[in-house]
């Protein structure tokens, strides 16, 4: 674009112009805006009294007929269980380390890794399926059990190394 062109065009956008709306809540002073109060007076009358020409919407199926239909079956969140307790796993010492042969253990990586999966039933509690539900519990489970087994090795090998440099 030549100089010309440009300079032109900045001239054109110059009177252009543009407006700030101040849309909070508060003022600076941290009073309520007359202008929410009103909207929300407007709003508060508005579903106080439902217009009669506007039909009702529901929802497609009732309440009732929703609650009994079983939660399927996600193979995403299978491979996502699982994704989880292997990399637990190997913290753990479970999976020696390729390149070095040696057994890898990360207490508090794993511990994020069960934090983590605690989370995610607590998340998904009444949205799994029988099996979903029963395979995050015993996963969970097996790798709390193998983490205090192997924080309690690990203390246990603390101590002794203690007592040896004595």
């Amino acid at each position: 674009m030549t100089d010309k062109m440009h300079d032109e065009k900045r001239n054109s956008n110059e009177d252009i112009g543009f407006r700030v709306v101040d849309r909070r809540l508060f003022t600076a002073e941290g009073e309520l805006r007359p202008e929410a109060v009103q909207q929300k007076q407007a709003e508060q009358t508005a579903t106080a009294q439902p217009s009669r020409t506007e039909p009702e919407s529901r929802p497609a199926t009732s309440p009732a007929a929703q609650e009994r239909e079983p939660p399927r079956s996600s193979p995403s969140f299978q491979l996502l269980i699982d994704f989880l307790a292997r990399n637990a796993a190997v913290l753990l010492g479970g999976y020696a380390d390729p390149r070095t042969g040696q057994a890898i253990v990360d207490l508090d990586g794993a511990r994020e890794l069960l934090d983590m999966l605690d989370a995610l039933r607590e998340k998904t509690r009444g949205n799994l399926t029988a099996e979903e539900e029963r395979l995050l519990t015993d996963v969970l489970g097996s790798l709390k059990l193998s983490y205090v087994e192997v924080s309690q090795a690990a203390s246990k090998a603390m101590k002794q190394k203690v007592r040896g440099q004595s």
